[in-house]
């Protein structure tokens, strides 16, 4: 099990620490959706889960706050596609 950082929210990107490393999504939010431009995590974290967790984290903040979801990024596509908790937040 990896010991995973709360989401941080900058103003302009989520980020979430695991292992030292900083994986982040960039966004930009207008009125009530949130337009997430780029998803990425450090290489050593690829193929761990760690955008996984990190799209879990933001689609919950922005389902918290009342959001609709916007994916520009296509890994952010396609894990909301895939995401049964979270597809809803994407019209």
């Amino acid at each position: 099990m990896t010991e995973t950082s709360v989401l941080r929210d900058t103003g302009a990107r989520y980020e979430m620490d695991e292992r030292g490393l900083t994986s982040w999504a960039d966004y930009r939010r207008s009125g009530g959706r949130l337009y997430i431009d780029h998803v990425e995590a450090p290489v050593p974290l690829r193929g761990t889960g760690a955008s996984g967790r990190l799209m879990a984290a933001v689609a919950a903040d922005a389902r918290a706050k009342g959001l609709r979801i916007t994916p520009i990024c296509g890994y952010a596509a396609a894990w909301l596609r895939r995401s049964h908790e979270f597809r809803d937040l994407v019209d």
